[in-house]
């Protein structure tokens, strides 16, 4: 592929990872959302958070894996103390301790 080819494919790319993100900002930026939009978009970030957490404590070597699980058990604990302290250092303090403690006695 040559230099040309390359550099247009980028910008291809970039322009359409760039175009439906900005969209909503160059159409609806100078408007309030309205109220259905505004409820749904709150869901956004802990949907995304939850797609990208869950997958790292379910799955164990590409399967689910619930029984003997180190890193489920520490993230459970982890939400437990996020949700009882709202303290994201001790909440981030509290899952690694118990994850590095289950490790070491052999909890996998």
């Amino acid at each position: 592929m040559d230099t040309l080819a390359l550099a247009a494919l980028i910008l291809a790319l970039a322009a359409t990872s760039f175009g439906p993100r900005s969209s909503f900002i160059l159409f609806l930026g100078r408007r309030p959302a309205p109220q259905g939009v505004q409820r749904a978009l709150r869901f956004v970030p802990p949907a995304v958070l939850a797609g990208l957490v869950v997958p790292e404590l379910v799955l164990v070597a590409g399967g689910p894996s619930v029984v003997g699980n180190a890193r489920l058990a520490a993230g459970a604990l982890a939400a437990a103390v996020a949700w009882k302290t709202r303290n994201t250092l001790l909440t981030i303090l509290a899952g690694m301790l118990v994850l590095h403690g289950l490790k070491t006695v052999g909890y996998t």
